[in-house]
């Protein structure tokens, strides 16, 4: 048995879960997320907890039960706080500017890039170069920001480009001068 999927998920102040049959509805103060939950899992709620079990033990159950368990509890983290992904621009003439529900950056292109803000996902530029990326669904979130970044990816000789906050480029030493 999954040591994850066993575990009982609290659920917050402020947080309305829906079970439908599979249907999962998850609905917070920062939006409503939704979730279909395969048919070899089951889910209770009972005192503030839910709790995702398993209807047999089949390998594709087992194999699902503890990745459910995570997603919904993801929604609901997502609904009651919301996931936030911070990106740095790193090099000369490098900004972003939000405008409108778009965010257009200048990545040394000869064109600024800009790019459709989804539906569910806030953005806000700090000091021209620091992205805060929000939303409620880590999925989303997490494919926005690699769109963001796959423009310019750092590079590892001078470092420059698109950097998750932490991220650390291993630099690499150029060409040797000639003899």
């Amino acid at each position: 048995m999954s040591r994850i999927g066993k575990l009982p998920i609290k659920i917050p102040s402020g947080v309305d879960i829906t079970c439908n049959g599979l249907d999962i509805t998850v609905k917070g103060k920062f939006g409503t997320l939704e979730n279909t939950l395969p048919d070899s899992l089951t889910v209770e709620q009972s005192d503030g907890t839910l709790v995702v079990g398993l209807k047999s033990q089949t390998r594709q159950g087992r194999a699902l039960h503890g990745l459910y368990r995570t997603l919904v509890n993801n929604m609901i983290i997502g609904v009651s706080e919301q996931f936030q992904k911070n990106l740095t621009l790193k090099g000369v003439g490098y900004r972003a500017a939000v405008q409108g529900k778009s965010i257009v950056l200048n990545l040394g292109y000869s064109h600024p890039v800009e790019m459709e803000i989804p539906e569910g996902i806030s953005v806000e530029v700090v000091k021209n170069v620091d992205i805060i990326i929000k939303a409620c669904s880590k999925d989303q979130l997490g494919l926005f920001a690699a769109k963001i970044r796959a423009w310019r990816v750092p590079e590892p000789y001078k470092g420059k480009g698109i950097l998750y906050a932490g991220e650390i480029v291993n630099r690499k030493a150029g060409k040797s001068g000639k003899k």
